[in-house]
């Protein structure tokens, strides 16, 4: 008897255990590492302010809304990890999930079983994540969905949609530059009016806002001279370098056309995905 008590308070200890690695750690959450700008070693050169002619039109809030619904993902820091699960929409067969427009990850239904989960090794404090479904495995701007609403690793460890310290109406003085290159953007999504590089870490991805003088900015794109302080905007042509470098204050919105963020999960298939890296976007090139 003493033998199986001895048994049964050695196996209660270590699933006690395992059970607290995997709840969130909100003590290891305000010690991670601050989050590093996604391209590491590049100092922009020192920009000044130029004379400006204004653009040509104003650019509109950008319409995802008929792209199929965002997926939504859950996940938790344990053991200096983030896990994240991402509830499937139908009809996809892949998704990409980013961390301040670092790729995080792949996933696929092909092979595998269980849940739909990719871990981020390297988190950081106050990441902000996106997740796109996929429809094909071509990468093209038609392949992709909605871009999911950012979500934030809060102190408690854990991550929930929301904006974190930019919430709707939160003002951002920033510099704006402009760039007209073509193709797609690091988000995957074609290069277009209203479509804006920004620092993940300042204005996350997803996110919505005005820049005066220009019209409503969607936040899919990155640059590695687009670091704080910086927004790059697009447009077409000679107004990209007619706009120059500006001094602006820009207001974050709520999606005007109320997606993105909400849909209803789908039952997880018995064919399931397994995470597994993928080849960094190809960022916005250097602006003018």
């Amino acid at each position: 008897m003493a033998a199986v008590a001895v048994i049964a308070l050695l196996l209660g200890s270590r699933a006690s255990a395992d059970a607290a690695a995997a709840r969130p750690q909100a003590g290891a959450a305000s010690a991670l590492p601050a989050c590093p700008f996604w391209a590491a070693g590049i100092t922009p050169p020192a920009r000044s302010v130029t004379p400006w002619v204004p653009p040509l039109q104003t650019a509109p809030a950008v319409d995802f809304s008929t792209r199929p619904a965002a997926p939504t993902i859950s996940g938790t820091l344990a053991n200096g990890q983030v896990t994240i699960t991402v509830n499937p929409v139908p009809n996809a067969v892949a998704y990409k999930v980013w961390r301040d427009g670092v790729d995080v990850g792949y996933i696929s239904y092909w092979g595998q079983t269980g849940p739909l989960t990719v871990t981020d090794t390297s988190p950081c404090q106050n990441a902000y994540y996106d997740v796109v479904a996929m429809y094909d495995t071509s990468n093209s701007d038609a392949s992709l969905g909605h871009l999911s609403v950012p979500y934030w690793l809060g102190a408690d460890g854990t991550l929930a949609p929301g904006a974190g310290d930019v919430a709707v109406g939160t003002q951002i003085p920033v510099m704006v530059t402009s760039y007209d290159n073509t193709g797609q953007d690091a988000s995957g999504y074609n290069a277009q009016l209203g479509v804006c590089a920004t620092d993940p870490r300042v204005i996350p991805w997803g996110t919505y806002f005005n820049v005066p003088g220009y019209g409503t900015c969607y936040a899919a794109d990155l640059g590695t001279w687009i670091q704080n302080d910086t927004v790059d905007i697009w447009l077409p042509g000679d107004q990209a370098n007619n706009w120059g470098v500006q001094d602006r204050t820009v207001t974050v919105i709520a999606d005007p056309y109320g997606g993105g963020s909400t849909p209803t999960p789908t039952p997880t298939p018995s064919a399931s995905a397994t995470g597994s890296p993928s080849p960094s976007p190809t960022p916005t090139p250097t602006p003018t």
